[in-house]
């Protein structure tokens, strides 16, 4: 191994090395399950008569050999190239996984053998073999070995999910608990997982395509189960303080972190330019500042500046009537944090959670919520992941018409969005959209820390300036007395967006605000406001603490009142391309002062969007009260009738 900056570089030779090693127990080798059971004996099928297999045969010339493993034996390679329906040559899907299996085997035999190396392990094996092992080390020992095994696990299901990332289809299988998870050492551990892959492949993996959504499947399911067990295991300092580089494979594992394939998602949605947005000045002006933060990710901190200062958007929601530009606005910020990447050379993952992942199996919808999260949450990538149509795919607790599934969504948003384990690096941004957002659940309404009323044209100029865009060119008609798209020149459209928040706009919250005024004067120090953010919470229960942090998160994002320069995007050297502490410096100089008008303006903001959800959600379930009562006395009316 050798240091390449911040990285151990795992070198190629240590790697193959261990090919003969791995490629022996991919042949064959004998396990008896000591924790899982084993499924029905499938063995026996795979070797049903003289021909009807491709078996593998000894190398050396003229020698026949006979089997000798048991009927119970794991033979992956054979099981990997038995699910193609009895095909006779090895297809390039199955050689691809069976390269992936043998070279996840040996990348992990080689950091092992690193770990051993690294700590005290090699020279206890040693002593061991020599039957010198003192007494007072076999519990060091035993624990060594223990962290040698999640360590062998953990990389070997990390660079088997790597290797075949992007060699996966549509087809997903549940391949369930992994339980042989064995802790004696890291060769024992190898075997335990080998054998629970078999098993699981012998009973899913009908197909070639179903064969590696399988092993994929497994190998997230082994790095989630070893992850928690090493939470609490020993010395494992020296394997989760470092950073280790396959440079051939482009892999980079630290510690019990899943690597990301690092590779940008092919957009096929046609792009909006900014100009093509009309009205929705403050959404727009917020996405626009947004797709810049995200370019001062640091790959090699793996951390934002604007999420260490503050100003930061890590999840906002959109609302809007239908008709209003949600999917424009969400086609302009994906165009520019693509054109932003291109220029950069950074990886660019775009994706949608749709009404399509909500599954019938149970848990089948949590998992894809899962999936969507982590895909945008990879540390590797710039990530865009929205979330269209909130209120129809994450369910409302306590709401019976909420499926099981929409409920299981839910959950995995919310810990997602603010759980105990949620970390912000400042390289992806989630957003929510929604026509009706007072069908959103509560709990995770409150979870977007902005929200971006997009209530589309709204003045004149706009409704001139969207007739003018969307007829194009193919006409002769005169503009008029009017400069097309002046009005959305954003830096003043903006100024007025935000000072008509001066005063709520919401009837109930105006009146809270009107009351408190004349109570103590102009909200112009921390204590007044204070006072009114308490009147607002006696008129809303609903206004807790986690709103409060929305408010001044936003007003963090208001004193990073500035877009990065143009041409920092466009010539990468400038800006992107700069050390970390460099570019914090850089946004440091930019950043303005806090003044309480912009606290004010955020307060009534937020405020006035959670007076705005209460309403509708009591107007509809009003509604939905009369429209009961009125099915209530038709149906006692035609009871009567039928009784007389």
């Amino acid at each position: 191994m050798s240091l390449t900056g911040d990285q151990m570089e795992l070198r190629e030779e240590d790697i193959r090395k261990h090919y003969p090693a791995a490629l022996a127990l991919l042949e064959g080798f004998d396990h008896t399950p000591r924790i899982a059971r084993a499924g029905e004996p499938v063995a026996t099928e795979r070797s049903s008569g003289v021909g009807t297999r491709r078996r593998f045969r000894s190398t050396t010339p003229g020698l026949v050999t006979r089997s000798t493993v048991r009927p119970e034996g794991v033979r992956l390679l054979e099981r990997i190239e038995a699910a193609d329906d009895g095909e006779a040559l090895v297809s390039p899907l199955q050689a691809v996984a069976m390269n992936a299996v043998r070279r996840a085997l040996a990348i992990a035999l080689a950091l092992a053998e690193g770990f051993g190396e690294a700590t005290a392990l090699a020279g206890l094996k040693r002593a061991n073999l020599a039957g010198d092992l003192p007494a007072g080390r076999k519990g060091e020992f035993s624990e060594l070995l223990a962290a040698e095994a999640l360590i062998s696990l953990h990389v070997f299901g990390n660079a088997l999910a790597y290797l075949l990332s992007s060699h996966g289809s549509e087809v997903s299988v549940e391949v369930g608990d992994v339980e042989e998870v064995l802790s004696d050492n890291g060769q024992l551990a190898l075997h335990g997982a080998l054998w629970e892959l078999d098993q699981k492949l012998a009973s899913m993996a009908q197909d070639e395509t179903r064969m590696v959504a399988v092993m994929s499947a497994y190998a997230e399911q082994l790095m989630e189960k070893v992850a928690l067990r090493a939470q609490s295991a020993a010395h494992l300092g020296a394997f989760t303080g470092a950073v280790w580089k396959v440079e051939a494979d482009d892999l980079v594992i630290r510690g019990f972190t899943p690597a990301g394939k690092a590779r940008s998602t092919s957009l096929s949605m046609s792009f909006k330019k900014p100009e093509e947005v009309i009205g929705n000045h403050i959404a727009k002006y917020q996405s626009m500042k947004l797709a810049k933060m995200l370019m001062a990710y640091d790959f090699d901190r793996r951390l934002n500046p604007f999420a260490e200062l503050g100003g930061f958007i890590f999840t906002f929601m959109g609302d809007g009537m239908p008709g209003t530009g949600k999917t424009t606005l969400i086609q302009m910020m994906a165009g520019l944090i693509n054109e932003y990447c291109s220029v950069a050379g950074y990886p660019f993952r775009y994706q949608n959670l749709s009404t399509e992942n909500i599954d019938s199996y149970q848990g089948k919808s949590g998992q894809n919520a899962k999936d969507f999260v982590n895909g945008i949450l990879d540390p590797g990538v710039i990530g865009f992941g929205t979330i269209d149509d909130i209120d129809q795919l994450a369910g409302k607790r306590g709401d019976r018409q909420s499926s099981a599934g929409q409920l299981e969504i839910t959950a995995v948003l919310m810990e997602s969005f603010a759980g105990a384990n949620t970390v912000v690096r400042g390289n992806c941004t989630f957003g929510m959209f929604s026509n009706f957002p007072e069908n959103v659940d509560d709990a995770l309404r409150q979870r977007a820390g902005a929200r971006f009323l997009v209530d589309g044209p709204q003045t004149r100029e706009d409704y001139v300036d969207i007739l003018h865009l969307l007829l194009g060119r193919g006409h002769e008609i005169p503009l008029g007395d009017h400069e097309a798209f002046a009005a959305q020149e954003i830096r003043k459209a903006v100024s007025a967006s935000f000072a008509q928040h001066a005063r709520p706009r919401e009837a109930g919250l105006l009146e809270v605000f009107d009351r408190v005024r004349g109570e103590v004067g102009e909200l112009d120090t921390i204590a007044k406001m204070g006072r009114y953010l308490k009147a607002i919470q006696q008129a809303d229960a609903r206004f807790t603490g986690r709103a409060i942090k929305n408010i001044t998160d936003a007003v963090k994002v208001r004193a990073m009142d500035f877009e990065l320069p143009d041409e920092w995007m466009e010539n990468p050297e400038l800006f992107l391309f700069k050390g970390y502490d460099e570019k914090r410096a850089m946004i440091e100089e930019l950043r303005v002062p806090v003044t309480s008008e912009m606290v004010l303006q955020e307060i009534n903001r937020y405020a006035d969007s959670e007076f705005r959800y209460a309403d509708k959600s009591d107007e509809a379930a009003i509604e939905d009260m009369v429209r009961e009562f009125e099915r209530t006395e038709v149906a006692k009316k035609r009871f009567l009738e039928g009784r007389g």
